[in-house]
């Protein structure tokens, strides 16, 4: 029991920090190459986070018209974290790409 512990206190810190980084990269102040990288994250970003929406009316959807229980909609800390991690790997594979 006490590893469970250990394992969700270490997964609350790297979604921490990754939503910290999140809001730190996107507050510098930079040159156009930079400013091209964090567009190019953030429209890669965007691009699946709308999937992952349009993923879950989907599933919401089909739950409604199945009468089924299965669904109880997004949960905002599980999008946040996954918006945070998405938006992170694009940043270093767009950062490794154009050279910033």
């Amino acid at each position: 029991m006490n590893w469970v512990l250990i394992l969700l206190t270490g997964i609350l810190l790297l979604t921490v920090t990754l939503i910290t980084f999140l809001l730190y990269s996107l507050s510098k102040q930079g040159d156009e190459r930079k400013n091209y990288i964090k567009q190019k994250a953030m429209s890669q970003t965007f691009a699946v986070i709308v999937g992952l929406l349009i993923i879950e009316v989907s599933v919401s959807v089909y739950a409604s018209m199945t009468n089924s229980l299965g669904t109880n909609g997004l949960n905002p800390f599980t999008f946040l974290v996954t918006i945070s991690i998405v938006y992170f790997v694009a940043l270093l594979i767009n950062k490794k790409r154009f050279g910033g």
